[in-house]
């Protein structure tokens, strides 16, 4: 399965735009990342360990949020993209 990496995670991944992740669930995916790329968890979880509202996370298109958040399958042809939100005044 592929991740996109947004810009400003890419210094966690040498400047990777995408990497392989593993399949399963979203949290396993995650989990995978964090233990290959450290510094990931905490900039994608909060201190409960659920999505942080500023990071939105889709798989093929399709919000995780409106899915089964952490629990959303992941197959191995899937393609996970990492959103941060951006925000303007």
């Amino acid at each position: 399965m592929t991740v996109l990496i947004p810009q400003p995670l890419r210094a966690l991944t040498d400047g990777q735009p995408s990497v392989e992740g593993a399949s399963g669930s979203l949290a396993a995916c995650l989990a995978d990342l964090e233990a290959r790329f450290p510094g990931m968890g905490e900039r994608l979880l909060d201190e409960g360990g659920e999505l942080r509202r500023f990071v939105n996370v889709y798989i093929n298109g399709e919000d995780v949020r409106f899915a089964e958040g952490l629990a959303t399958a992941v197959g191995e042809n899937d393609e996970v993209s990492i959103v941060p939100a951006v925000a303007g005044g």
